[in-house]
């Protein structure tokens, strides 16, 4: 049980630091793309080689 004294802050430490990176990446606009699917969507080309 002195185990869960250690594993519990750890978890509750990881899981806030993953939350504030996902806010700081939404409010930093990392997730907005609002034409690029709606033009590859109705575009005719054919792109044999994927950009890596």
């Amino acid at each position: 049980m002195n185990v869960l004294a250690y594993l519990i802050p750890i978890s509750l430490l990881l899981g806030s630091v993953g939350l504030i990176a996902f806010v700081y990446t939404v409010r930093s606009n990392q997730y907005d793309d609002p034409e690029g699917d709606s033009r590859r969507i109705l575009s005719d080309e054919y792109d044999e080689r994927p950009k890596k």
